[in-house]
């Protein structure tokens, strides 16, 4: 998934309108989840008990599902298993922007919440990783292997939970 603008929310490619967005902890039998929204299948995440699938949406309109993330608490950082933008948030015809780096973000809150100190880490294809370095500020480790390390995950924190208690 290429990360595309970074902004405090998700905003309309077209004409420009930001909304707020929320995160909440998805379960296979949510009515939201259309398989033809999604390119890959995210029942195999479901049935992982150990990850948990997150879905970001705005907080406007609930009902639609901007994009999904799974992760899993590895013990000492959170590990992200897969994200993806809705099939309406991809390519050059996207609705809107911004939803991979918000839930990110979320991967990077959860691992503070957890006590990680916000580190996050993930596998990366091959011609994404300057991207994700130059956009999330995370690091290349060994093989296709990223992380995102504690200053970088405080300032994606700052930029999109800033509101947070």
């Amino acid at each position: 998934m290429e990360i595309d603008k970074l902004s405090n929310s998700i905003e309309n490619v077209r004409t420009g309108e930001v909304f707020d967005t929320a995160v909440m902890q998805l379960f296979a039998s949510d009515r939201r989840l259309k398989k033809e929204d999604w390119r890959f299948n995210w029942k195999l995440e479901f049935a992982e008990r150990s990850r948990e699938v997150h879905a970001l949406t705005t907080i406007a309109d609930a009902s639609i599902i901007q994009g999904l993330i799974s992760i899993e608490d590895k013990g000492d950082h959170v590990f992200v298993h897969l994200v993806e933008n809705a099939r309406f948030n991809q390519g050059k015809g996207k609705v809107y922007q911004g939803v991979a780096p918000n839930l990110f973000a979320f991967a990077c809150l959860r691992a503070f919440d957890l006590g990680y100190v916000g580190v996050v880490s993930f596998v990366s294809k091959t011609a994404l990783k300057p991207h994700y370095s130059h956009t999330l500020g995370a690091i290349m480790l060994h093989g296709d292997a990223m992380a995102i390390g504690t200053v970088q995950a405080q300032a994606l924190v700052d930029r999109y939970f800033n509101n947070r208690p």
